[in-house]
C-alpha cells in the first residue's frame, strides 16, 4: 500500500488519544485551521497543492444515465466515538456498497455541521459522511445531507450516546441498521475528490445523495453543543466533471 494512502487511512480511522499521537494536531479555526493545514506537517501538503479537493459546491452538474447505488447495508454492532474533531460511528460488519462494479465495505460514518457539501450554493445544517473502503484500500464516501424537521428515529440511539469528551466512546446496545438512515429516493451526484480532513488525500470516490433527510432541532443542538462548526470550506472544482443521476 502506498505511504500516502496508509497515512490517509490512519488519520481517517484513528480516534481519541491514538489520533493525537499519530498525527499533528489540527482544528477548524485559528492557526491550526483549514487555511493552515498544509503548513502543519509535510504529509498535509495535499491540502494546499491538490487539484481534486473536497468538499465542493455542486452546481452545473451533467445529467447522465448512472447506475443506481447498490447499497447492501446490514445491521451491525456499533461504537460511537468522540474523536476530537467529530462524532464517529464505527461499524464492525455492516455490509457495504458497490460502485462501478467494485465492492466497498462500510466502516464508519461521522457528522459535519454545517454541511461541507453545498448544492447550487446552498448549504445544509448538517451532513453525514458514510466512509467505505475497498480491498485495495481505496475509499468511497456517500454524503447524506440533513435538514431540520422531524426527529430522526433511525439515528436517535446515536445522538443519545454521543460522548461529551474527546477520546470517549460508547458501545450501542444491540445492533445498528445503517440502511434505515438512507432517504427513500437515492439519486445522487458523483465526482472524484479527497478526504475533507488532513491529510486531504485524493482519489476518493464521492457520491452525494440528492434527497436530504430530516433531523430535529434538538438533535442538531445535541451535536452542535459538542462541535459548533467542524466543516472545511468549499474547494475549487479545477475542471472536474460532476455527474448527476437521472433519478
Amino acid at each position: 500500500m502506498k505511504k500516502t494512502l496508509l497515512v490517509a487511512l490512519t488519520a481517517l480511522f484513528a480516534t481519541g488519544a491514538m489520533a493525537a499521537e499519530q498525527q499533528p494536531h489540527w482544528s477548524y479555526k485559528g492557526k491550526e485551521g483549514p487555511e493552515h493545514w498544509a503548513q502543519l506537517d509535510p504529509g498535509y501538503e495535499t491540502c494546499a497543492l491538490g487539484h481534486a479537493q473536497s468538499p465542493i459546491d455542486i452546481s452545473h452538474a451533467t445529467r447522465a444515465s448512472l447506475p443506481r447505488l447498490a447499497f447492501d447495508y446490514q445491521a451491525s454492532s456499533a461504537e460511537v466515538v468522540n474523536n476530537g474533531h467529530t462524532v464517529q460511528v464505527n461499524l464492525a460488519n455492516a455490509g457495504g456498497i458497490e460502485i462501478d462494479g467494485k465492492p466497498y465495505r462500510l466502516v464508519q460514518f461521522h457528522f459535519h455541521t454545517p454541511s461541507e457539501e453545498h448544492i447550487a450554493g446552498k448549504g445544509f445544517p448538517m451532513v453525514a459522511h458514510f466512509v467505505h473502503q475497498a480491498a485495495d484500500g481505496h475509499l468511497a464516501v456517500v454524503a447524506m445531507l440533513f435538514k431540520e424537521g422531524e426527529k430522526n428515529q433511525a439515528l436517535e440511539s446515536v445522538f443519545d450516546a454521543m460522548p461529551p469528551k474527546a477520546g470517549e466512546k460508547v458501545e450501542l446496545a444491540g445492533s445498528f441498521a445503517p440502511q434505515t438512515v438512507l432517504p427513500q429516493q437515492q439519486g445522487y451526484y458523483a465526482f472524484a475528490g479527497s478526504l475533507t480532513t488532513p491529510p486531504c488525500s485524493e482519489d476518493v470516490q464521492w457520491r452525494v445523495l440528492k434527497q436530504p433527510v430530516e433531523l430535529s432541532h434538538a438533535q442538531l443542538a445535541q451535536f452542535q453543543h459538542l462541535y459548533a462548526k467542524n466543516a472545511r470550506p468549499i474547494q475549487a472544482l479545477n475542471g472536474r466533471e460532476v455527474l448527476e443521476s437521472d433519478d
